[in-house]
């Protein structure tokens, strides 16, 4: 979908201290805030954090590190669940400027509506922060943004995430002893959202880079299991010759359902490796200590994204500290034997 080098990717891997130990930014330079004009708060700070998918198990996380953040620092805090509903953006945004909050922080469900969010924000001298995914504040499309029309962002590195993957990917295909000429990669994401392409796009680098040039075939989702699941099916059956598949994505949703369509199609265990990104699926799949076509996956918190992301709004809201360019938040590997010890939250 996107460009294999991530056209926000910063350079520097710079410490970046705000009260996660562990989280990191990768960039010297302020981010797009569109809020020069945003005036420190001498009160009490208002944030409201309005999140695509609210009921994903990854977001649910995000918003409970975001209230334990918020909590911790004194913040009057007001989570909203946009679902998957764009135009139920620009309506939240409005409702909280309205409600006068002090700064909005925003994972949107279509980086589509990113330049109505920026104006709204920008007329009201509120300050803006994206959460997740990437928005550009002059068009539609993150990828074709200029880098200074991107909006700062808190989230997780999508170049180094991809790597995560790809690399474990081939360390497992390596391990099986699969012929490339009978073996097909799935890689599964929705293909408008910029964050997706940059993890699926480095994927590929580093499973190429470890192991046997092995046909990859694109498969566009709605980042949801069933939506996946369908999709995939669709390419198992144009597919009956393949007999080994290796499935990646933009997330665990797209990699469950990659590994139940191929279950339900009489695809073994042994012969598919599916590594996620998140783990709070994946690790569903390792819960019954039966053997499972999903292999590993990539652990991230998002209770640690919430926590940064609202941090980072305080310190500009009460400090008049710039924004990061980006900040990530870390991430681990896991699978079936180290899940739980990593701290996975399996529910």
């Amino acid at each position: 979908m996107f460009r294999t080098t991530s056209r926000v990717a910063a350079a520097s891997g710079l410490v970046f201290a705000v009260g996660l130990a562990t989280a990191c930014s990768t960039g010297q330079e302020a981010g797009r805030s569109d809020d020069a004009s945003v005036a420190p708060v001498g009160g009490k700070i208002s944030i409201t954090y309005l999140q695509k998918q609210g009921d994903q198990e990854y977001f649910v996380g995000e918003a409970a590190g975001a209230k334990a953040k918020a909590a911790e620092l004194g913040v009057d805090l007001k989570v909203v669940n946009l679902g998957n509903d764009a135009n139920k953006t620009v309506g939240e945004v409005q409702s909280a400027i309205a409600q006068k909050t002090n700064g909005v922080i925003v994972v949107v469900p279509d980086p589509a509506v990113g330049p109505q969010v920026v104006q709204i924000a920008r007329d009201a001298k509120v300050a803006l922060l994206t959460s997740d995914d990437q928005i550009c504040a002059t068009g539609p499309d993150p990828v074709a943004c200029a880098k200074g029309d991107l909006v700062a962002r808190i989230g997780f590195s999508g170049q180094q995430m991809g790597a995560e993957v790809g690399k474990r990917a081939a360390e497992e295909y390596r391990k099986a002893g699969w012929n490339a000429a009978d073996t097909r990669i799935i890689s599964a994401w929705k293909q408008d959202v910029t964050v997706c392409g940059d993890r699926v796009e480095a994927a590929k680098e580093a499973f190429s880079a470890g192991a046997a040039q092995v046909r990859n075939i694109d498969v566009a989702t709605d980042n949801t299991p069933t939506g996946a699941q369908d999709r995939i099916a669709a390419t198992i059956t144009a597919n009956a010759g393949v007999k080994h598949w290796v499935v990646w994505g933009c997330n665990d949703e797209n990699v469950q359902g990659g590994v139940t369509a191929l279950q339900n199609a009489g695809v073994g265990t042994d012969d598919v490796i599916g590594v996620g990104l998140g783990a709070y699926l994946a690790c569903k799949s390792w819960n019954g200590n039966k053997p499972s076509g999903m292999k590993a996956a990539l652990f991230i918190n998002g209770k640690d994204v919430g926590a940064l992301a609202v941090q980072t709004m305080y310190d500009r809201l009460k400090n008049g500290k710039d924004f990061p360019r980006e900040a990530f938040a870390p991430t681990t590997m896991v699978d079936s034997t180290t899940w739980k010890s990593a701290g996975v939250a399996c529910s």
